[in-house]
């Protein structure tokens, strides 16, 4: 169990070394197998990653990833941001609003973190900054809604938790939904008592947009809107339908953003090139985390790293409760230093077992688990959102005004885990009913 103990260390001091997240993980699994088995440890090691490179759940995560690649680059965020505005425009923070609402909207189309925060980013800034909206706002709800990813289905981060867990995508993404679309009012409800308290003017093009007559944003509305949900739909209904796997799921949500590419007249081969070459290159980083984290995982266990944690547990005196905070705790903590890969990788093998023994519902400790990392993706100093804004982000909006902006929605976020925890049915209610129907 020494060996298992200093696992996590000695990840941590590569990382911080700067070495990449998959490396720093197969060199400790690598290390620690030799040091407890010899030689014949590779063949351990092998296992572990044939295993992970052959999950077929998992390969719907690069058809996620170039459904998202293809939307961001399909005219449809611009189309959808005009469509929030012209109805929501008139609003106590109105643009705010307009933002949260595609953010959600845009989640549930692409899935893909990064995507839909960096897309609302360039699109929403300069609208939110011409209207005089104060960069403290701007900031916080354009890392609130671009982390809406995580919650809102249907999430890559989902799909590969259930796959490590070994329970069914189709029942975490319906337990997802409730919790997700409470956040979503959460965060709206504090723009609008934010814009009450603070109103801001509305700037003439927003006022032009909210004057159109009603048949015109109506025929506007159902020429975005029909698409983008008739696409949510292809992708979430199959799946909670049991017509589709996630992976046939994905490929469907792929097949119709290129269509909804073709449609708007934006499809061209340098822009589906480079749609593949993101796709490639962020599935490619995730796949290896997936088996060099498979790796370090089998290579904790079989150092009587599982052992180790159940002793710890008993030694404490932990109860059920006591056990569920600590495993939330490690998994916020571990979010300041790994990414979400990284993180689920590391917690779900692990706290799984644990999880089952105690009785505890998996789709419900699921789902505060997402809304932890999902916390942890707007937590300073090392904040992923953050880093992602600050890529777009005009020379006057500062790192500290970021920090501040995401405060209140952090304080949403945890008051949405709160009520996770206290009322289990807002998670559990819904996949009894609709998966399978």
């Amino acid at each position: 169990m020494e060996i298992a103990a200093l696992m996590f260390p000695a990840l941590f001091a590569l990382i911080l070394l700067g070495l990449p997240i998959a490396f720093s993980l197969a060199i400790v699994a690598v290390g620690a197998a030799i040091t407890a088995f010899g030689p014949v440890a590779f063949n351990q090691l092998y296992g572990s990653f044939y295993t992970a490179s052959t999950n077929f759940i998992l390969s719907a995560i690069p058809m996620f990833i170039l459904m998202g690649a293809l939307l961001e680059r399909s005219g449809i965020a611009e189309r959808l941001y005009r469509v929030m505005n012209m109805w929501l425009g008139r609003l106590p923070g109105g643009l705010a609003i307009a933002t949260i609402a595609m953010g959600a909207v845009f989640a549930a189309a692409a899935g893909v973190v990064g995507a839909v925060e960096v897309m609302i980013g360039m699109m929403a800034i300069p609208a939110m900054q011409k209207a005089r909206y104060d960069n403290v706002l701007i900031a916080g709800t354009i890392c609130a809604g671009g982390s809406l990813g995580t919650m809102i289905p249907p999430s890559v981060i989902a799909v590969m938790y259930a796959s490590l867990a070994q329970m069914s995508v189709g029942k975490l993404l319906a337990g997802m939904m409730l919790p997700g679309l409470l956040m979503v009012v959460l965060f709206l409800a504090y723009i609008f008592v934010h814009g009450l308290l603070r109103p801001v003017p509305l700037a003439p093009e927003t006022r032009d947009e909210c004057d159109r007559p009603l048949g015109e944003k109506l025929w506007i509305t159902a020429q975005v809107m029909v698409p983008v949900f008739g696409l949510i739909f292809a992708v979430l209904g199959s799946i909670l339908a049991g017509i589709a796997s996630p992976t046939e799921a994905a490929a469907v949500g792929a097949a119709g953003a290129l269509l909804l590419t073709l449609a708007n007249g934006r499809f061209s081969l340098p822009m589906l090139g480079a749609s593949l070459q993101v796709t490639v290159r962020i599935s490619a980083m995730i796949l290896l985390i997936v088996a060099a984290g498979t790796m370090f995982m089998s290579s904790f266990a079989a150092n009587g790293g599982a052992r180790m944690i159940r002793d710890f547990i008993e030694s404490a005196g932990l109860g059920t409760a006591q056990m569920l905070m600590f495993f939330l705790l490690v998994v916020f903590v571990l979010g300041f230093v790994l990414d979400w890969t990284a993180n689920v990788l590391i917690c779900v093998p692990l706290f799984t077992p644990f999880i089952r023994e105690a009785g505890v519902d998996p789709i419900w400790f699921a789902t505060m688990v997402l809304v932890v990392i999902q916390t942890g993706y707007l937590t300073p100093p090392m904040a992923s959102s953050i880093f992602y804004l600050k890529s777009i982000a005009p020379p006057d909006m500062t790192y500290g005004q970021m920090c501040r902006g995401v405060l209140p929605f952090i304080a949403m976020q945890v008051f949405t885990l709160i009520l996770i925890a206290l009322f289990p049915a807002l998670v559990t209610w819904l996949p009894e009913r609709i998966v399978g129907f």
